[in-house]
């Protein structure tokens, strides 16, 4: 399952069904697991764990050193989980001590061609980050986030879950679940409907979020004062939304 002209070092832990193609380089840290396919030209380095049924494409670069100059070789961690699709030429870095010292990607992603995913961003799963998207060090993604192409992310930027960015976005501050943003700044547009609806989400779920989205953007109240009339609406996609805010550091689009 190993191709000849692959080179993969001894200490490397790969399952005996993991398919590795011509031309990849595997690291001695690594651990790859049942099912994962390498296609060809891959190069996987560094602490990096990869989990089952992952399909890597050529060129991809994963577990490199991060693009941070304060980088003085800690032993940090890329771990990905399964599931996922990782498209030619995307790069996953390493984490730093700056942070958990973790790069995390989990279950089901599909993240296309040039993707730059840097150090210690944390993806949720069954995300979708289309052609050159780009993170920062320390984003954070939440699930079902769509990141349309050429989206742009400042470091320490949160995407929260269900949210959506159309094509050549750029996010300077936090976004919260649920909401579609445009533009670059950002800003919000609507709540992401169609993906909602996509996702089963009932009427009812979709109407209570649709109006805390106008407490938030359309009614002009100061954002304390929107986050008591959101909270009166009682529902748990809705209190999602608030302790997002709640816990943002680098503020909200707004």
């Amino acid at each position: 399952m190993i191709h000849p002209t692959a080179i993969v070092d001894e200490q490397a832990n790969i399952a005996g069904d993991v398919v590795i193609g011509p031309y990849c380089i595997i690291g001695p840290k690594v651990s790859i697991g049942s099912k994962t396919v390498l296609k060809s030209h891959v190069v996987v380095s560094g602490r990096t764990t990869i989990g089952e049924n992952n399909k890597i494409y050529p060129f991809a670069s994963i577990g490199e050193d991060p693009q941070d100059k304060k980088f003085a070789d800690e032993d940090t961690e890329v771990i990905i989980g399964n599931g996922n699709t990782i498209r030619e030429y995307v790069t996953i870095n390493l984490g730093t001590t700056d942070d958990a010292g973790v790069t995390r990607v989990g279950d089901d992603n599909w993240i296309m061609a040039y993707v730059h995913i840097a150090h210690d961003c944390v993806v949720g799963s069954h995300t979708i980050m289309a052609n050159g998207t780009t993170l920062a060090g320390h984003v954070h993604i939440g699930d079902y986030v769509i990141l349309g192409g050429f989206s742009k992310l400042h470091q320490f930027c949160r995407i929260g879950a269900h949210a959506f960015a159309a094509m050549d976005s750029g996010f300077q501050k936090d976004v919260p679940p649920f909401v579609m943003a445009q533009g670059s700044p950002a800003v919000p547009r609507a709540i992401n409907f169609e993906g909602l609806k996509r996702r089963g989400f009932s009427k009812e779920r979709i109407t209570l979020i649709k109006k805390a989205f106008r407490l938030l953007y359309k009614s002009d109240l100061p954002l304390a004062e929107a986050l008591v009339e959101m909270e009166k609406l009682g529902s748990e996609d809705v209190q999602l939304m608030i302790d997002f805010i709640q816990k943002s550091e680098r503020s909200i689009i707004r």
